[in-house]
């Protein structure tokens, strides 16, 4: 199997993961209901422009569902509770009630997250535990936060919970109640999993960097914000990674028959097949072997050469090629009295390579004993005339086993299939 030396077009940048931060309930809450969006400044030291989740939390911040602390840092890894987040959730989206709220022994009136709280509950995002107790200080887990999200926006999961969820590595970690909103998120690409996407973490405490990705997602699925690219969104549709074949890359090519003969002057549309596989380095196959290479054998000199102008995949889909084979010299004598039999046993025969092969030899046959290229069998007779009275002729001859590999002529970008 031939291996190429390929490069992504686009590399992630993985960064390491930060030590989350922890603070004061009574500091972050302070600075949880969100300034107007046009006073509040959408860049903070702790979060540059390679952070991974720098455009969620910006495009956040310029909605004004989220707000910085007042010395300009926003604390990315920090934990996020219950009443913070729902504080998050009024600010972020927009949902009718569905029940009445409840007095929760917890939150008492003058809990600066009591109307986002009741809210949260209200709406259907959030509930409460036994008795009601609703815990607004406690740090929120990663399922948690997406179950809230799946259950408020009445999302549920098309494919089976366990296949959906299969996708993640820690995927039996997930609590029993958080197994079908969370496949239903993940489903919806609300999932956003830093530094390794295939890691769900679902017991860990949200960070504030988290909750924004979450909370974005939503507003893009609910149709309210264009889509963020991103590398760390989860999604189990097959992605197509391009590669690059560089230039000069040198690529075998086969046929059926075991050589190929015609004039020199002669131009002849051909098909080749890929020899090998076109892998990567770790065997993702780029171009697989029954892919038909589709071009021309055209004059080159003192012979031919094959000028390759499209891949045709097997799945019928086709592509651009620029690649050339070597200048092909090789040359046989037909001569009168030649045993016509052991020159094209086993060949393919330019239409005007058999006319001159037929009026040399005298075989009128040749038309339908063997494969021919170009015009076909009904032009040979007219062609005949050009080369009666020849004693012989020349022949250029391609072995394609030994003398058709082609190398490309500018860089060729592929997909894994």
């Amino acid at each position: 199997m031939l291996n190429l030396k390929c490069w992504k077009a686009n590399a992630a940048l993985m960064l390491a993961l930060m030590t989350p931060l922890t603070g004061a309930a009574s500091i972050t809450a302070s600075i949880m209901v969100a300034a107007p969006a046009q006073a509040q400044n959408s860049r903070f030291g702790d979060v540059p422009d390679s952070h991974w989740a720098e455009d969620f939390i910006t495009a956040l911040v310029n909605r004004g569902v989220i707000a910085g602390f007042p010395d300009g840092s926003f604390k990315p890894e920090a934990p996020v509770t219950r009443a913070q987040f729902s504080a998050m959730l009024r600010g972020a989206l927009n949902k009718g009630k569905i029940r009445s709220a409840i007095n929760f022994v917890d939150v008492p009136s003058n809990h600066w997250a009591m109307s986002a709280i009741d809210n949260a509950y209200e709406t259907g995002f959030l509930s409460g535990y036994p008795g009601s107790i609703f815990r607004p200080e406690q740090n929120i887990p990663r399922e948690q936060v997406l179950v809230s999200l799946a259950n408020g926006l009445n999302y549920s999961a098309s494919a089976p919970v366990n296949e959906v969820l299969g996708y993640y590595n820690d995927g039996g970690n997930i609590s029993s109640f958080a197994r079908s909103p969370i496949a239903a998120a993940t489903e919806k690409k609300m999932v956003v999993n830093y530094p390794t996407v295939t890691n769900l973490n679902p017991n860990r405490n949200a960070t504030r960097a988290e909750v924004a990705a979450f909370l974005y997602q939503a507003l893009v699925r609910e149709g309210n914000a264009p889509e963020i690219a991103s590398g760390y969104i989860v999604s189990q549709d097959p992605i197509a990674t391009q590669f690059k074949i560089p230039v000069g890359t040198a690529i075998p090519v086969t046929y059926t028959r075991e050589k190929i003969l015609l004039l020199p002057d002669e131009t002849l549309p051909v098909t080749f097949d890929l020899k090998t596989n076109i892998t990567t380095q770790d065997g993702k196959v780029l171009i697989p072997a029954d892919t038909k290479v589709k071009g021309q054998l055209v004059p080159a000199g003192e012979g031919t050469k094959f000028v390759a102008e499209q891949l045709i995949y097997p799945d019928g889909t086709t592509q651009p090629l620029n690649a050339v084979s070597k200048i092909i010299t090789k040359t046989e004598t037909v001569n009168k009295g030649s045993d016509l039999t052991r020159i094209v046993r086993n060949s393919a025969i330019g239409t005007a390579a058999a006319a001159a092969i037929s009026a040399v030899t005298g075989d009128r046959a040749i038309a339908t004993e063997e494969l021919l290229i170009g015009a076909g069998a009904g032009a040979i007779a007219g062609l005949i005339q050009n080369f009666l009275g020849r004693n012989s002729v020349d022949l250029i001859v391609i072995e394609p086993e030994t003398d058709l590999d082609i190398t490309l002529g500018s860089d060729l970008l592929v997909s894994t299939r």
